[in-house]
C-alpha cells in the first residue's frame, strides 16, 4: 500500500547487484494528522556509508572497465537507503529483490533482477535482510555485520561477509584484558543482536580467563531512561575498565551522559563499531574517552579512491547537478539528498575510513563469482546467455579465492566470513589538541595463537591521558606466605588473603591453596618456604643443661668427699659399724648414680641410648643392694644378741657380697635381654610438636624398661619394709631409721617421676629422669652418709664404741 521505493543511485547492467546502506540515518514522519497519508522524512547524513556507496560504484566501474574480470559483461547496481530504520530497510529489501516493474496485479516470476546483495551496515538490520532473502538463496554480503549469529549457517545459508565474525573480537576483549592485568571490569553493549552475541561470547571468554564482571548492563539508542540506570551503576561501581560493546550510536550517547555526570578517568575497552567513530570527536569527548584502547579494522589506502570522490562520483551519480538530469526520479532524489551536497568537497574523513576495503573486496568477489559461472575467458569473453540462479552465485562465492590490489587475499570460511584481522588503537592527543586514533598493535587470526595478539604498550596513552597502567581489582593480589579465600556471594576476583597455617606455605603470589611442609620440615616465619624444623634435646650448653651437670658433678663431688672422709676414719668404730665395706660399695655405686645423669645430656646417640638406661639401672640396684645388704646386717647384728642366736655366722661379709652380686646380676641379666631383643635407639619424635623435632632415645621395648624400674622399685621396697622393721631396734645409732628415711624419699621420688615422665615432652622428660636420678641419690647420700659425717666432724667424743652400743648416757643423735 505505500509507494514505490526507489533506488537512491542506479545504473542498468547485464547483472546488477543490489545495496542496502544508511546513507541518512534519521527517519521522521511528515504528519502526525490523519487528513492525509503520512511520509517518512530522512536526514541526519551518515558519512561513513555515503563513502561506502562511493567505493562500491568506484569499484564496479573499475570491473567495468578492465578487461580481464568480466571483460564483455557490464555490472549494474542499485544502491537503496533504509534511513538506519526497520521498517524503511524492509521496504528497500521488497524493493531491491522485485524490481520497479513490480505491480500490484502482476504475478511473479520466480526471477529476482540482482544477482547479489551487499549490505547492511548494522547487525540488526542485516538479520532483517537476510532472513528476508533465505527462502530466495539470494546471497548477502556484508561489510560490516559482524555478530556471531550470523555464523550460524543453518539459519543464514546464502549470507557472507568480508569482515571477521565478533566471535574473535569479543575473544580479543577478554585477551587484551587479561593481559594487562585487569581482574575486575564493568561491561555494557548494545541491547540488539550485535551488542547482546558480541557481549555473551566475551563474558563467556571472560570467565574462561579468570576476569571477573562486576556488572554487565545494555540499551539501546532509544532507551533513555535504562541509559540514565547504566551511567548510574557505572559511577557507584569499583570497576575502573570498562568494555563496552556499542555501536556508535548508543557510544555517543553515553558519552553525552558520561560528561554531563563528570565521570571521568574509567579506562574504556572498545569495538570496532566506535573505537575509530569521526562522529565521537568532540571537544569534550577526550574528558571521557582519552585512552580509550579497542579493536578496529586496518586502514587501506585503495588507489585512485581519493580522486574519485572528489569528482568523478558527483558528476556520474547525480546527472541533476549536471543540469542534464531531466528525470523526474532524478529531481526528487536530489530534492530528499540536499544535505549531501554540502559534503561534495569534503574529504578530509577518506584517508581514516576502515571498511571501504570490504565494500571493495565484496563487489570483487560477486565479480569473481560471476565469472566463473559465466565460463568467462579474456580472449573470447562471457556466455551472456547462461541463466544465472540466485544458488549458483551462493556456490561460487564459497569458492573465490583471489588477490585485490592491495594485497588482501580475499576467501570465505565455512561460517561465509574472512579471516579477522585488527589494529589495536588507542585516543590519543597530538600537541595541538586534535584526537589521534594510534595504532599500538594488531591481532590476527590468521598466525600461530602465540604470535597473534601483538601490543606496544610503551605508546598507549591510558584514561584521562595519564601515562600510568591504571589497576582494576576487586582485591589485591596475595602476596606469598598467604592464600585466596573467596567472600561469601561476590565473585571469584573478589577474595581475602588469609596468612598460611603454621607448617604450610605459599611461594607465589595470589596462591589459592597453601602446601603442607613435608614430615621433617616446617613454614619459615613468612610462610614462604619450608625450612627443616629446629632438632630439640637436652644439650650440655643451655641452661637446663647446665645446671644439671653441676649437681650431677657437685654430688660426684661430695660423694668422693665422704668418700676420702670414710677412708681416712676408717679405723674408727661408726666407720666400721654396719660393714665398711658395704659403705665404701655404696659410695661407689652413688657415684656411678650421679655420673650416669650425664648421659643423659646431649645429642642421642645409638651407644648413648643404650648407655643411658642400662647404666643407671645397674647403677641403682647396686646402690640399692648395698642398701638392703646394710639393712639386713643390722636386723642380724641385733638378732646375734639375743641368746642362743648364731645368725652372724649366715650373713657374713662373704654372704653379704654375695647378695650385692646377686641382685645386680639379675638387673644384668635384665639389661641383657632388653638389649638384645629390643634395644633402646634415638628417634625424632614429631608427635608433641608441630614446628620442632623431639630428638630423644625410644626405649625399643617398653616391657625392658618396665622391667629395670620395677626390679629397681622392687628391691626399694624391700628396703623399706626391713628397715621400718629396724628402726625401733636399741642403739645410739640405729642407721636403719635413716635408711628408712632414705627409702622413703627415694620412692617418693619415683612415684612422682612417673606422671611428670608421661606428661612432660621432649627435653623436659629427660630433664625430670635426670632430676629423679639426682634427687634419689642425694637422699640416700645425705640421709645415710650425713649423720656419720657430722658425727665423725663434729662430734668426734661420740665416735667411741661405748656410745655406739650405748653404755653411755650420751643423748643418741
Amino acid at each position: 500500500m505505500g509507494d514505490p521505493k526507489n533506488p537512491l543511485l542506479s545504473k542498468d547492467g547485464d547483472i546488477t547487484i543490489g545495496t542496502l546502506i544508511s546513507i541518512l540515518s534519521k527517519e521522521t514522519l511528515s504528519s502526525s494528522e490523519f487528513t492525509e497519508k503520512p511520509q517518512l522524512i530522512c536526514s541526519s547524513v551518515n558519512i561513513q556509508d555515503l563513502r561506502m556507496a562511493q567505493i562500491m560504484i568506484f569499484a564496479i566501474d573499475e570491473i567495468n572497465s578492465s578487461g580481464n574480470l568480466l571483460p564483455n559483461v557490464s555490472i549494474g547496481y542499485k544502491i537503496f537507503d533504509t534511513c538506519g530504520s526497520g521498517m524503511s530497510s524492509m521496504s528497500a529489501t521488497m524493493a531491491v529483490m522485485n524490481g520497479q516493474e513490480f505491480a500490484a496485479g502482476d504475478r511473479c516470476n520466480g526471477q529476482t533482477p540482482i544477482q547479489a546483495i551487499i549490505g547492511e551496515s548494522e547487525s540488526s538490520a542485516t538479520v532483517i535482510l537476510s532472513r528476508t532473502t533465505g527462502p530466495f538463496k539470494i546471497p548477502v554480503i556484508s561489510h560490516s555485520a559482524t555478530c556471531e549469529c550470523l555464523s550460524n549457517r543453518r539459519d543464514y545459508p546464502s549470507f557472507f561477509r568480508t569482515i571477521a565474525s565478533d566471535y574473535h573480537q569479543s575473544r580479543a576483549l577478554a585477551y587484551i584484558v587479561k593481559h594487562f592485568g585487569w581482574t575486575w571490569v564493568g561491561a555494557v553493549n548494545t541491547d540488539n543482536d550485535y551488542g547482546n552475541n558480541g557481549m555473551a561470547i566475551f563474558l563467556n571468554t571472560a570467565q574462561e580467563e579468570g576476569i571477573c564482571v562486576e556488572y554487565s548492563v545494555k540499551f539501546y539508542r532509544t532507551e533513555h531512561e535504562k541509559l540514565l540506570k547504566v551511567v548510574n551503576i557505572i559511577k557507584q561501581s569499583t570497576a575502573k575498565v570498562i568494555v563496552a560493546f556499542l555501536t556508535s550510536f548508543e557510544m555517543n550517547n553515553l558519552l553525552e551522559q558520561l560528561y554531563i555526570q563528570n565521570i571521568t578517568g574509567i579506562q574504556m575497552i572498545g569495538v570496532e563499531a566506535w573505537i575509530t567513530a569521526k562522529s565521537l570527536i568532540t571537544p569534550k569527548s577526550f574528558q571521557v574517552l582519552g585512552g580509550s584502547l579497542g579493536f578496529a579494522m586496518r586502514k587501506i589506502k585503495i588507489e585512485g579512491f581519493l580522486d574519485y570522490v572528489i569528482k568523478e562520483f558527483w558528476e556520474t551519480a547525480f546527472p541533476c547537478l549536471q543540469g542534464d538530469g531531466n528525470s523526474s526520479q532524478y529531481v526528487e532524489i536530489c530534492r530528499r539528498y540536499q544535505d549531501l551536497f554540502v559534503l561534495k568537497n569534503y574529504i578530509d574523513d577518506v584517508p581514516e575510513q576502515r571498511y571501504t576495503s570490504n565494500v571493495y573486496k565484496a563487489v570483487y568477489a560477486v565479480a569473481h563469482a560471476l565469472h566463473n559461472l559465466l565460463k568467462c575467458k579474456e580472449q573470447e569473453g562471457c556466455e551472456k546467455g547462461l541463466t544465472i540462479q540466485p544458488q549458483q552465485v551462493v556456490k561460487a562465492l564459497k569458492k573465490v579465492n583471489f588477490t585485490v590490489k592491495f594485497g588482501d587475499r580475499v576467501w570465505f570460511d565455512s561460517t561465509g566470513a574472512t579471516v579477522a584481522q585488527y589494529e589495536v588503537v588507542n585516543w590519543q592527543q597530538d600537541s595541538d589538541g586534535s584526537i589521534q586514533f594510534k595504532a599500538v598493535g594488531y591481532y590476527d587470526a590468521s598466525l600461530p595463537p602465540d604470535q597473534r595478539f601483538v601490543l606496544n604498550t610503551e605508546n598507549i596513552i591510558w584514561a584521562g591521558g595519564q601515562l600510568e597502567k591504571p589497576r582494576s581489582v576487586c582485591s589485591e593480589s596475595c602476596p606469598p606466605g598467604t592464600r585466596k579465600a573467596a567472600q561469601k556471594g561476590r565473585p571469584v576476583c573478589c577474595y581475602d588473603c588469609i596468612t598460611c597455617a603454621d607448617g604450610e606455605i605459599s611461594n607465589e603470589t595470589d596462591s589459592n591453596n597453601c602446601q603442607q611442609c613435608p614430615g621433617e620440615y616446617w613454614s619459615n616465619t613468612e610462610n614462604t618456604e619450608c625450612v627443616l624444623k629446629a632438632v630439640e634435646f637436652l644439650s650440655f650448653t643451655e641452661v637446663m643443661g647446665i645446671v644439671l651437670v653441676f649437681f650431677s658433678l657437685f654430688g660426684v663431688g661430695i660423694t668422693v668427699l665422704v668418700a676420702i672422709l670414710f677412708y681416712s676414719k676408717k679405723d674408727t668404730p661408726i666407720v666400721k659399724a654396719n660393714n665398711s665395706e658395704l659403705s665404701f660399695l655404696l659410695l661407689f655405686s652413688l657415684t656411678l648414680c650421679f655420673l650416669c645423669s650425664l648421659t643423659f645430656i646431649g645429642r642421642p646417640t645409638r651407644w648413648s641410648c643404650m648407655l643411658r638406661h642400662t647404666a643407671f639401672g645397674i647403677a641403682f640396684v647396686l646402690c640399692i643392694s648395698c642398701v638392703l645388704g646394710k639393712t639386713i646386717v643390722v636386723l642380724m647384728a641385733f638378732k646375734a644378741q639375743l641368746p642362743g642366736s648364731n645368725v652372724m655366722k649366715w650373713f657374713g661379709p662373704a654372704q653379704q657380697r654375695l647378695s650385692v652380686f646377686a641382685f645386680t646380676l639379675i638387673q644384668v641379666l635384665i639389661c641383657v635381654l632388653w638389649l638384645t631383643i629390643s634395644p633402646p635407639f634415638p628417634y625424632k619424635n614429631m608427635k608433641y610438636y608441630k614446628e620442632k623435632n623431639i630428638f630423644e632415645c625410644s626405649l625399643g621395648s617398653s616391657f625392658g624398661f618396665s622391667a629395670v624400674l620395677g626390679y629397681i622399685g622392687l628391691l626399694a621396697v624391700l628396703c623399706f619394709i626391713l628397715a621400718f622393721l629396724a628402726r625401733t631396734l636399741p642403739d645410739n645409732f640405729n642407721e636403719a631409721k635413716f635408711i628408712t628415711f632414705s627409702m622413703l624419699i627415694f620412692c617418693a621420688v619415683w612415684i612422682t617421676f612417673i606422671p611428670a615422665y608421661v606428661s612432660s615432652p621432649g627435653k623436659f622428660t629427660v630433664a625430670v629422669e635426670i632430676f629423679a636420678i639426682l634427687a634419689s641419690s642425694f637422699s640416700l647420700l645425705l640421709c645415710i652418709f650425713a649423720p656419720k659425717c657430722y658425727i665423725i666432724l663434729f662430734k668426734p667424743e661420740q665416735n667411741t664404741k661405748q656410745h655406739l652400743m650405748g653404755k653411755t648416757q650420751t643423748k643418741s643423735f
